[in-house]
């Protein structure tokens, strides 16, 4: 549906009236015929027929498009009134701002924000109902610091929900110890098998060691033995030279 033509201030094109609602385009399309429709308008249109309702001609929702600019820009600067008017706002401003002035309107209808408050109110009031408002909240004047409603002030009691409080708090608290203890032991087996496997590293780094050292001892052994073979040849070669 369109924005009410009696909202409007001074003439307003034919062109830019929707050709279904009668009232001024509002997120506006265009047929390939030129014909203009409010968006909602022609898609409810096209659910149960197929043809424009000016001059019948056969149309698609793949060939509606965005109005010519020109035309856009004429929408756009049209004056109206805010729809609170009868509230007593007094704004008229273009069509292109009305939006953000409604959605900012000192008269416009809002939720009260308490919950469980269903009453609708102007948003200049907002604030007086706030404060006379039964599902409005505050600390208790006893000073146990417990946020209560109006409504609910006959059934509050300090020591209940303190006590209610302290055992929510070591709940709490038992939980987290407990996530903090199996963190711990988590932590301390991994650190344990991480450690297990150190060990074992090593351990097998010490065997090869030896291994090796093993190795080189036979041979230094066996250097030496050949060493002394090659003296006692060598001496006996010196004796049998002095010999000859």
């Amino acid at each position: 549906m369109g924005y009410d033509i009696e909202r409007f201030v001074g003439y307003v094109n034919e062109g830019l009236l929707c050709s279904i609602c009668r009232d001024v385009l509002e997120d506006p399309l265009q047929a390939p015929c030129e014909h203009a429709f409010c968006t909602a308008c022609i898609h409810g249109w096209l659910v149960h027929h197929s043809n424009c309702p000016e001059d019948r001609q056969m149309i698609d929702v793949a060939l509606l498009r965005p109005l010519y600019r020109y035309m856009k820009n004429d929408l756009n600067r049209l004056q109206l009134h805010c729809k609170n008017r009868d509230n007593g706002c007094e704004m008229v401003c273009s069509l292109e701002s009305i939006d953000r002035h409604e959605r900012e309107c000192e008269y416009s209808q809002i939720p009260c924000s308490n919950a469980g408050c269903t009453v609708q109110i102007e948003r200049r009031n907002l604030d007086s109902h706030l404060a006379v408002c039964e599902y409005r909240s505050r600390e208790c004047p006893n000073g146990c610091g417990y946020t209560i409603l109006s409504a609910e002030d006959t059934q509050h009691n300090c020591v209940a929900e303190l006590r209610t409080e302290l055992e929510l708090l070591r709940s709490e608290m038992i939980c987290r110890v407990e996530e903090a203890k199996h963190e711990m032991e988590s932590r301390l087996d991994s650190q344990r098998r991480h450690m297990v496997q150190k060990e074992s590293i090593l351990q097998n780094e010490i065997e090869e060691l030896k291994s090796q050292m093993s190795r080189m001892m036979s041979d230094v052994r066996s250097l030496m033995a050949a060493e002394r073979q090659h003296r006692q040849e060598l001496e006996q070669a010196e004796l049998e030279k002095r010999e000859l």
